[in-house]
């Protein structure tokens, strides 16, 4: 094995991968691969531009192949590197100052040259790993380059990896553990299969068979959601192991799994870890799991386990409780909390691990609980003693309790239980959903005068604990039933689209003060646990605006016949802008179901006012049933469809097919995987073709502008206004735009709204390009975002207000009044209806909540028999829509 410094031959030197050649090293959904020539070369290149004084590169390491990259570079080019997530990145940059840093800027990877300091890392120092989060003081561990190596051998010899393996990796990079499973099979020259999505994307089992993938690893969680999806019910030819760690799988899981594993010709490893430590520890041979479920096991090759009392003193009895100690060449150099410390040497030749452990006869450990009281939850660890003193700062007297599932303060005083949450909230780094609060008249006292913990946590089992907030909770239940909707989920892993996203926009506003940016791609527990914004002047979306806007045009042209005809070709923009920015993912994955799903949010009401005229005129109106009536075969005045009104619902259906069908083919979604920009230029450039010269084939007078064929390049232009991430790009698209809205509005248009419809699309591709969010006084979101929210609701029952309900009064009201009366009644109505939807959807879910033991899920397709919280009877697909948070 490498001593500390020793990088000679480091398996992961550009030397060492391109001698590799043309074997896969990096595979992606839809068959793209990396080779290991390919990604040497790009490692030198990226290394080359870090050439010099050797310093810290800091890299944003999401999963992805940029992450992977720039972390070899950084090791090529002599630095140490530190893997960070987004979110604790410009804390760790003022604190660490490093040379460099690597991340998503703009949609794009980039360098960012920094000042640095002057103080050089230790020529040992490889790689800087954050720990769980301890509370009351972050710390970072400090790697060496032995440390790394030698793990990663110890990791590929007890599993046995060979060149022929390939890990499907869904771990993070910044998180001890996904880092070892790129680390361990690299060295060895195997491949790592990066899926990119939750493990509750529907494509997700599809792609691990596909991706011939021989191993999986995961924390508990991942074995919770692989249950959701029907894991077990699939077969994967393949998969010859699985590992485990990062928590405490619940023994029954182990036993499951060992068991479907084991009639496979397959192994389960459990394993057990620690940053400190590399990554692993311990291990449970497979052969040893049956009936050792809550082992830990033995010591990873190379390294050596021990239990010691508080004296040090090896304790060597069976089923003797003590610390349990690790020695080996993985033990971190120690930890790092400015830059001074990462000119240290290694200060550590073992590791207290801080749990208490018994070894049974047979030699293998178990933990039987921690030596401090500290929680360990969501991979961070929560010091009991930090938190009481951090409620003590704010006057606030209290003894914390907790588990690895949740933190309950026990507090004197007239603070409310809210308040103290969230001071917990900020001292922990946990979300309100993981915290709880009691008002207790007095802390209990043993004998001796300490704090009976005992008697709280025996309170805590008996009392009502404080109810978590639901605000946020409710609010995706709601609009998304009747799916069920659980804390990981975001807007985008359960299927949201354009509208949901308006009225959700809407409910976070006024639950949150501002919603923030990207919300869309944040769980439901995150948004639940951000603090309500004080802003006066909240930021909203331009396609909010831009969608209110454009359905107020609407309902004025209809009734006033204005030449004021842009609102629908603004709304065709945004629809092309959805498309893009929130089911890209269904289409790229080649995922038809969950492309298709809002439509029945779409095609449900457009179906009842079918049948509506249908009653109403005794005849069926066939060319609305099969949603073609906007192509010229049938007539509302004949009852061969109805009014015109409805052609852009049609129109909507017609294109999210056509998007299905281009998306279908494995090239097209390959291309947008990798070009997204570029592809959707080549579809403005077909659906630009198609405007031009299919009208000169087929002729159906002024009925062409309701077709699909006149209206597919403003989609078009709306999928690439989503995609553009560089100005270059976003240059390119605002002359195009403009050229072709000049050439349709000036040069063709041969009326005056021809030439408004077209003008106004320039202000709507600038505003949707330059202008994402805006500022809006408080009084302008309340009404944007209402009407932005009902725009659908808008549109197709504005027009029973003046020809149904006004319709009497005619005769009694000068026209402008009357105008003026059907306009602000159309908006009411529709406003009306989505109120009263969202409360039906509220009626509804609240009452589905009630309904245990039995519950319906619609999102699973599932009956589920519940007693006692355990599932009893379940029959159907086991899938949810959620997404995965490690």
């Amino acid at each position: 094995m490498l001593g500390p410094g020793d990088t000679s031959n480091f398996p992961f030197r550009v030397s060492a991968l391109a001698a590799r050649g043309e074997k896969p090293a990096l595979l992606f959904p839809g068959g793209r691969v990396v080779t290991y020539r390919d990604l040497a070369e790009r490692v030198d290149r990226l290394a080359r531009l870090w050439r010099g004084r050797r310093g810290l590169v800091m890299v944003e390491a999401d999963l992805s192949e940029h992450a992977v990259v720039g972390y070899l570079a950084a090791l090529e080019a002599g630095h140490a590197v530190a893997m960070q997530t987004p979110c604790g990145a410009e804390t760790d940059c003022a604190v660490f100052r490093p040379e460099y840093r690597y991340r998503r800027f703009d949609g794009r990877w980039r360098i960012e040259r920094l000042e640095g300091d002057p103080v050089m890392p230790h020529p040992d120092l490889a790689v800087l790993l954050s720990t769980s989060g301890s509370t009351g003081q972050g710390k970072s561990v400090r790697l060496s380059a032995g440390n790394i190596c030698s793990n990663a051998q110890a990791i590929a010899e007890y599993l046995g990896l060979t060149a022929a393996d390939r890990a499907c990796l869904i771990l993070p990079l910044h998180y001890s553990y996904g880092l070892s499973v790129l680390n361990a099979h690299l060295s060895v020259g195997a491949s790592v299969y990066l899926p990119g999505g939750s493990i509750l994307d529907e494509s997700f089992l599809d792609g691990l068979a596909g991706s011939v993938s021989t191993n999986f690893s995961g924390v508990p969680y991942s074995f919770e959601l692989l249950e959701k999806v029907g894991f077990r019910e699939r077969a994967f030819a393949s998969l010859r192991f699985m590992t485990v760690a990062g928590g405490r799988l619940a023994s029954e899981t182990i036993r499951l799994y060992n068991e479907h594993l084991t009639a496979r010709d397959a192994s389960l490893f459990v394993m057990y870890g620690q940053t400190e430590a590399t990554a692993r520890v311990a291990y449970m041979p497979p052969e040893h799991l049956r009936g050792r479920e809550d082992r830990i096991g033995i010591a990873v090759p190379g390294g050596s386990l021990a239990i010691e009392d508080e004296e040090g003193r090896l304790i060597s009895g069976v089923d003797q409780p003590g610390e349990l100690v690790y020695r080996g060449p993985n033990v971190m150099m120690g930890y790092a909390q400015s830059r001074e410390d990462l000119a240290r040497g290694a200060d550590l030749r073992e590791l207290r691990t801080g749990d208490l452990a018994v070894r049974d006869a047979d030699g293998f450990f178990r933990i039987i609980g921690r030596t401090r009281r500290m929680s360990k939850i969501a991979g961070l660890r929560i010091g009991h003693d930090s938190l009481e003193a951090a409620l003590e700062r704010h006057g606030i007297a209290a003894a914390v309790t907790g588990d690895d599932a949740e933190i309950h303060a026990h507090y004197v005083g007239e603070c409310g239980s809210e308040a103290v949450r969230r001071l917990l909230v900020a001292a922990s780094g946990l979300t309100l959903l993981q915290v709880k609060a009691s008002r207790v008249a007095a802390l209990p006292r043993l004998p001796s005068g300490k704090i009976d913990y005992q008697a709280l946590r025996d309170r805590a089992g008996r009392a009502d604990a404080v109810a978590e907030s639901k605000d946020v909770q409710g609010l995706f239940e709601q609009l998304f039933f009747p799916a069920r909707v659980r804390p990981g989920d975001s807007f985008l892993s359960l299927g949201g689209d354009s509208l949901r996203f308006v009225q959700l926009s809407l409910g976070l506003e006024k639950i949150l003060g501002e919603a923030p940016e990207k919300w869309e791609r944040m769980s439901v527990r995150d948004l639940a646990a951000m603090d309500r914004s004080v802003s006066k002047r909240p930021q909203v979306g331009i396609d909010l605006v831009i969608r209110a806007l454009a359905i107020l045009l609407v309902v004025v042209h209809h009734e006033t016949l204005w030449p004021i005809p842009g609102g629908a070709a603004a709304m065709v923009i945004l629809v092309g802008f959805g498309f893009a920015r929130f089911q890209s993912g269904s289409l790229i994955s080649g995922s038809l179901k969950q492309l298709l799903r809002p439509l029945v949010h779409i095609l449900v009401p457009y179906y009842l006012i079918v049948a509506a005229y249908a009653l109403a005129w005794g005849e069926v109106p066939w060319a609305s049933v099969f949603l073609v009536g906007n192509f010229g075969l049938a007539d509302p005045e004949r009852h061969s469809m109805v009014p015109y009104l409805y052609w852009f619902i049609e129109a909507y259906c017609q294109m999210l097919l056509v998007f299905a069908a281009l998306f279908a083919l494995p090239f097209a979604r390959r291309s947008a995987a990798a070009r997204p920009f570029e592809t959707g230029m080549v579809f403005l450039a077909a659906g630009l073709a198609a405007r031009l010269v299919l009208p000169q084939f087929w002729d159906i007078g002024n009925r062409q502008i309701f077709t699909l064929p006149w209206i597919f390049y403003l989609a078009a232009v709306g999928w690439c206004a989503a995609v553009a991430e560089t100005p270059r790009q976003r240059l390119a698209l605002m002359v195009a735009g403009a050229s072709i809205f000049l050439y349709f509005g000036i040069y063709k248009g041969v009326w005056v709204g021809t030439k408004i419809k077209y003008l106004l699309q320039i202000a709507v591709l600038a505003g949707l390009l330059f202008l994402p969010r805006i500022r809006l006084p408080q009084w302008g979101t309340q009404l944007i975002l209402p009407v932005s929210a009902a725009g659908f609701h808008i549109y197709i029952l504005h027009r029973f207000v003046p020809e149904l309900l006004l319709l009497p009064a005619q005769p009694l009201l000068p026209p402008a009044a009357y105008s003026l009366l059907a306009i602000a009644g159309g908006i009411l109505l529709g406003l009306a209806a989505w109120a009263a939807q969202r409360q039906l959807y509220a009626w509804l879910s609240r009452t589905r909540n009630r309904l245990r033991p039995m519950e319906w899920s619609n999102a699973t397709r599932r009956w589920t028999i519940f007693t006692s919280g355990r599932p009893l009877l379940a029959v159907g697909p086991q899938k949810e829509n959620q997404v995965q948070r490690q």
